[in-house]
């Protein structure tokens, strides 16, 4: 069957929403938010993320040590660790909902309309996701900048500068807000509510009227006759 622009806008944006919250997740459980290099040792590289610390030594090994408490953690890492898992949870509403609502997924009995409804409800929340990820993300980045160009700090000490994993986030930030705005176009896109193909339709009522007209004249119905004698 051919898909509409509907469909293909649709099947677009789910796209874009499944892969920004893919990336949002490998976000997340990535270390690299902070990446720091010591003048002193060049081959080694800490690296930090929202649930461990790492030493990265070349010709040896990466060892890391998960963090022992949440509330050890710095203001933007605790905040940015809830936000995250919230934008996690929303993401994949989102998508659940906005494939319900979809061209390609059929069901019986669902009416265009309320199709439409779930499909602008899964794009706010892939917007929402978007937020979610972003916010976090940016602010991090925010306070790395703020502590790299520090005046009080003495120059010897060695400075945290941005990860990988930020440029990620903020991929999957733009992603999930393009595939929400591409759902909730979609749904503006909608047919008419019309009954499905795949509803049948109710059978009329038995008719009360004669199949053939009746002239009004009185036929004399024959007797049978007595077949026993």
């Amino acid at each position: 069957m051919a898909w509409s622009f509907q469909g293909k806008a649709q099947f677009g944006g789910l796209l874009l929403s499944l892969l920004g919250w893919v990336c949002s997740c490998v976000t997340t459980a990535l270390p690299q938010w902070k990446a720091l290099n010591l003048e002193l040792n060049e081959m080694e590289t800490w690296i930090m993320g929202l649930w461990e610390v790492c030493v990265n030594q070349e010709e040896v090994a990466t060892v890391c040590q998960a963090f022992e408490s949440f509330l050890s953690l710095p203001q933007e890492l605790q905040v940015s660790r809830i936000l995250m898992v919230a934008s996690h949870g929303l993401g994949l509403l989102g998508l659940l909902l906005s494939g319900l609502g979809s061209e390609c997924c059929q069901f019986h009995r669902i009416r265009w309309a309320f199709k439409r409804w779930l499909c602008i409800l899964g794009g706010t929340l892939e917007a929402f996701a978007s937020a979610t990820t972003l916010f976090p993300v940016s602010w991090v980045a925010y306070i790395t900048i703020q502590d790299f160009w520090d005046v009080s700090i003495p120059e010897i000490v060695p400075r945290w500068e941005f990860g990988g994993a930020l440029y990620l986030g903020w991929a999957a930030g733009i992603f999930l807000a393009l595939g929400g705005l591409l759902l909730s176009f979609s749904a503006c896109l909608g047919k008419e509510d019309v009954p499905s193909p795949w509803v049948s339709s109710p059978t009329a009522p038995p008719s009360c009227a004669p199949a053939e007209e009746s002239d009004g004249s009185f036929q004399q119905i024959p007797r049978s006759r007595n077949l026993f004698i």
